[in-house]
């Protein structure tokens, strides 16, 4: 099972932020939106950075005064990790743990396309799973 495959089950939708962007509206784009992070892209959609729950929590901690003005070019992470639209969901997840991170973004010939978390890629294989399961039961009751 691929990443694509992954997306098409969770939807189109793809959140990003500007580097431009402030803190303060890329929290309330998260919040509206339900989401963990935001990648950072330019002006031609290429990933340059993510922002995540992790930085806001760092950059209030460290400076909540100013933080929520702060261009998010400022206090994004560089350089963030990524996947591949074709990549397997088992390298993927365990990309995701080897550097602790919860969500990755997705890109196409560099240009992001999409966004997965832990909890999509958990949710497919259990789907997966599932559905094995329900077909290993049929055939073994002879309803197949």
């Amino acid at each position: 099972m691929q990443v694509r495959d992954v997306l098409k089950t969770k939807g189109g939708a793809v959140y990003s932020i500007t580097t431009d962007a402030n803190v303060a509206d890329a929290v309330a784009r998260m919040v509206q939106h339900n989401i963990g992070s935001l990648p950072v892209v330019d002006d031609d959609l290429r990933l340059v950075g993510i922002f995540t729950e992790r930085d806001v929590l760092r950059g209030t901690h460290k400076d909540s005064e100013n933080f929520p003005g702060k261009p998010i070019r400022e206090v994004m992470t560089p350089n963030p990790i990524f996947c591949d639209l074709d990549d397997d969901v088992h390298h993927v997840m365990g990309k995701m743990s080897d550097y602790r991170v919860g969500q990755l973004p997705v890109l196409l010939n560099a240009q992001l396309v999409g966004l997965v978390s832990i909890g999509d890629v958990v949710k497919v294989l259990y789907q997966k799973v599932e559905a094995e399961n329900q077909h290993l039961l049929a055939y073994i009751h002879g309803s197949v």
